[in-house]
């Protein structure tokens, strides 16, 4: 009788975990489609601000009323933490010859979609220097069973890339090694996009 409740209790986290793998994957892709035009949006708007001013925005707290941006020059790195609506906002993004224009809409639509983090990141590909578009966000919709990770992040790729046969993202075509991203392991959204469940948001 113990045996069999073991056996059944087994039997039963089997089928939990395995259903958590599947609604994350569900889940991921329903975001990504959900809200595909702003997110496609918030990657384009990045990608073609950063070629002429490089930066990363942050939202620092849990209601995303603060701001963190890291301007980019050529010999330093600067840090600002904003109130989302304050003056002082605008007027660095000035300061350091950006559009507000263009940085501004951008940072309302990473807030509207939860987006808490954007960056670009380079990675090497037999040799070769290319760069993503990474995006992290917080799921305040929904509870993950079965898992402690607490952000969903997505990389964005100019090129399509390569996956195994459960849809892991490779390093390139002839190597079948796994492409970890700050050690975390990304999965196939389509082509260009992949997603991962991670307990860090960068």
């Amino acid at each position: 009788m113990r045996r069999n409740s073991s056996l059944i209790l087994l039997l039963g986290c089997m089928i939990a975990v395995c259903s958590s793998c599947f609604s994350n994957k569900k889940l991921a892709a329903n975001y990504y489609y959900e809200n595909e035009a702003a997110l496609n949006d918030i990657e384009q708007s990045y990608r073609d601000i950063y070629s002429h001013h490089p930066f990363s925005a942050e939202f620092t707290d849990r209601d995303l009323d603060y701001v963190s941006i890291t301007f980019i020059t050529e010999k330093l790195k600067y840090i600002y933490e904003f109130e989302f609506n304050e003056p002082r906002l605008a007027d660095s993004i000035r300061r350091f010859q950006m559009d507000t224009a263009t940085v501004l809409p951008l940072l309302r639509k990473m807030r509207e979609i939860h987006c808490v983090w954007v960056n670009n990141l380079d990675y090497y590909v037999d040799g070769q220097k290319k760069n993503m578009t990474f995006l992290s966000m917080k799921p305040i919709l929904w509870k993950l069973p079965f898992t402690d990770k607490k952000y969903y992040i997505l990389t964005f790729f100019n090129q399509p890339q390569y996956f195994d046969g459960e849809g892991r993202l490779l390093a390139n075509r002839k190597q079948r090694k796994l492409r970890r991203i700050n050690d975390d392991i990304f999965k196939r959204i389509n082509d260009k996009v992949c997603y991962a469940l991670s307990e860090r948001f960068r």
